[in-house]
């Protein structure tokens, strides 16, 4: 057992004391990875035009928060984890690492449900939202994620922590009532909120592509009876005194391109999927749907000019094709960030939940091991963000394999 110095604010460790030399190993290779992931996803983010979105400002507010989490409280956790959890150092610097910690824990889980409110608001209100410059709405969720992570730390920095007869040997959050206050705030009512914003972000981007495809089966079916109609009138000889056919309805707005016709080549648009005339809306190509090849072989013996065929590309107004561009690409970014809230969850869950246990249940001795467990449990989830970007995101695994290459 260490013994307390006498007027002294520090525990001197007596020399045969555990040195706990797996956790100093594991501490410093999670450091450097922590450091290394985080700096190169704001590298890219700073350096690489396409990955300038305001989703990816939200990333970087994330990424700072593990990034300084490295560097303030990591070291003197795994100093204190080196020592076997006895803590030698001046008590002021103890409550400035608890702060440091509640409050870094906090701004990441916070800008994780910031990323969910902004996610939210671009599927559902995709045509107010601005996907390219960070607007007022999107400064107020910054800067309102790191204000209330201070606020929910800041109990420990005006001394709530100096409770008296405090040990000495021992770094921890000391008032129960903090610990029940702090884990509710940072965890128990952020954590219902973001998952029913992702219930609502997947039930959203489903009921857009339920009816993009109705859509888009509409837009074939009259595709297909406007070619035959094309085609009857190309083959029918003029009449003397025929009225012009009628025009389209305004509603339907369509571009007419003329294609050659090689019936060895092209299929009915019966037998064309759905899947097939589904381009990503950030072409912006016209898809020209094939004639049908009987009609092709009667147009040969009757005329060489081609069969217009009725492009895809106008048959939604712009406003509405902007909502598409809008929802194709949040479809594709909502792949990353689940896996993202989902990791964090897992590794910091255990912990909340066994931190919670502890102060409320005054019968129940949870173990230090148990404890160090799911602290070193919570602190690799900012090892793990990057990793998850790299493997999930097109665009930042194309910049990293640019990137590192450079640095060999």
């Amino acid at each position: 057992m260490p013994s307390n110095l006498t007027g002294s604010n520090s525990t001197t460790i007596p020399p045969d004391a555990h040195r706990n030399f797996p956790a100093l190993i594991f501490g410093i290779l999670l450091i450097i990875v922590i450091i290394c992931g985080n700096l190169l996803v704001c590298i890219s983010v700073y350096t690489e035009k396409a990955l300038k979105t305001t989703t990816n400002y939200f990333i970087i507010s994330l990424a700072v928060s593990d990034l300084l989490l490295a560097v303030l409280v990591l070291p003197l956790f795994v100093y204190a984890e080196f020592q076997d959890g006895i803590w030698s150092l001046n008590m002021s610097i103890c409550d400035a690492l608890m702060t440091m910690d509640v409050m870094l824990c906090t701004a990441s889980i916070f800008n994780l449900c910031a990323i969910s409110i902004d996610r939210f608001i671009a599927v559902n209100v995709p045509l107010a939202y601005s996907r390219k410059h960070v607007d007022q709405r999107q400064i107020l969720l910054l800067s309102g994620t790191w204000v209330l992570a201070l606020a929910v730390a800041s109990p420990v920095i005006f001394g709530i922590n100096k409770v008296p007869g405090r040990s000495q040997s021992e770094c921890k959050l000391e008032d129960n009532n903090y610990v029940i206050y702090s884990s509710v705030c940072s965890f128990f009512i952020p954590c219902p909120i973001m998952l029913l914003l992702y219930y609502g972000i997947f039930r959203g981007l489903r009921k857009w592509e339920q009816s993009r495809k109705a859509k888009l089966r509409s837009s074939m079916q009259i595709s297909q009876k406007l070619q035959e109609a094309a085609g009857v009138t190309a083959m029918a000889p003029p009449l003397a005194g025929a009225q012009p056919p009628p025009q389209l309805p305004p509603a339907i707005k369509c571009e007419l391109t003329h294609v050659n016709l090689h019936p060895a080549k092209e299929r009915k648009l019966s037998e064309l999927k759905l899947e097939e005339l589904d381009q990503d809306p950030d072409t912006d190509q016209a898809v020209a749907l094939p004639p049908d090849p009987n009609l092709d072989r009667n147009l040969d013996r009757n005329s060489s000019q081609p069969v217009p065929a009725v492009a895809y590309s106008n048959l939604r107004p712009n406003q509405e094709l902007r909502r598409n561009k809008i929802n194709r690409r949040e479809r594709k970014a909502m792949r990353v960030l689940p896996v993202v809230v989902g990791a964090f969850l897992l590794c910091w869950t255990p912990f909340f939940v066994v931190h919670m246990l502890g102060a409320v249940c005054d019968m129940c001795d949870v173990p230090s091991g148990l404890m160090s467990t799911v602290t070193w449990l919570g602190y690799v989830n900012s090892a793990v963000n990057p990793i998850i970007y790299t493997v999930f995101n097109t665009e930042f695994r194309k910049f990293f394999k640019k990137f590192l290459p450079r640095c060999r």
